[in-house]
């Protein structure tokens, strides 16, 4: 049971950058940080947290607007960094010495971990990177799920995403949008991929599946700025939830969103 209300809160969310906070009593750890260690800095007091309150850095995927500023800031302020075996690979062949100087421990899929007041269950997406992992937290009586990079669905993500108290969704873009875009077709293919990145009808579908029961806040995140638009995304996830589109909260790549309390 956790000392106080699970509540999170981003830092940001996008092609531009990630970071989501999560805390649980004095048990504050960030998820993907994307940001300069200037930037993140200045958008962790922007949540009312300074560096030393961070328990640990998570990461998903080795992709730079996710991981481009965890070592850097993890060694400027002694965080400890959990990853896979695979993202660390992958960040150690594109920026060789990385992880120089900073403490790393290892996550496996389907092996929970704790951390102070947090548990964690990380689990694997369809994603192109080399070992990618998204996860649910729970202080022993809420769950929050994450989700921000899969190109699509599996029976595994519905059944650790059902029954949460709390999810952050991706709805990265709207499939007409991103197909009548100027960008390469190779680059729509890859992103239109099932290892790409979901659009708002796929996550839709995918939130439609999913045991609503106790679901609190739902998030729509990681939102293309040229191929998507908020009121599609909440569009998309309100017809899921059968509720009106403004209780759908957006994470913006600006200001993320503020802190949701479970």
């Amino acid at each position: 049971m956790g000392a106080s209300p699970l509540r999170f809160s981003s830092l940001g969310s996008g092609s531009e950058g990630n970071g989501l906070v999560v805390q649980c009593g004095q048990t504050r750890l960030l998820l993907d940080c994307g940001f300069s260690i200037r930037e993140t800095q200045l958008r962790l007091a922007r949540a009312g947290i300074s560096p030393d309150q961070l328990s640990a850095i998570l990461v998903t995927h080795e992709h730079d607007d996710h991981v481009g500023g965890v070592f850097g800031f993890a060694r400027k302020h002694a965080i400890p960094v959990f990853l896979s075996h695979g993202t660390l690979e992958a960040r150690r062949e594109s920026s060789p010495g990385a992880d120089a100087g900073v403490q790393v421990s290892l996550l496996h899929a389907e092996e929970r971990v704790s951390i102070g007041n947090l548990e964690l269950f990380p689990f694997t997406v369809p994603h192109d990177a080399r070992e990618p992992l998204h996860f649910v937290f729970s202080d022993g009586e809420s769950r929050l799920g994450v989700l921000t990079d899969t190109g699509c669905s599996t029976p595994h993500i519905e059944k650790m995403l059902s029954g949460l108290d709390a999810l952050v969704l991706e709805t990265n873009h709207d499939l007409g949008m991103l197909m009548n875009c100027d960008y390469p077709q190779s680059l729509k293919t890859r992103i239109a991929g099932r290892f790409g990145h979901m659009d708002n009808e796929t996550s839709g579908g995918l939130l439609a599946a999913l045991d609503q029961s106790r679901l609190k806040h739902v998030v729509a995140a990681h939102l293309s700025r040229r191929n998507n638009v908020p009121m599609l995304a909440r569009d998309a996830l309100a017809k899921a939830l059968n509720c009106e589109p403004d209780w759908v909260v957006i994470a913006s790549q600006e200001r993320g969103f503020d802190w949701l309390e479970i």
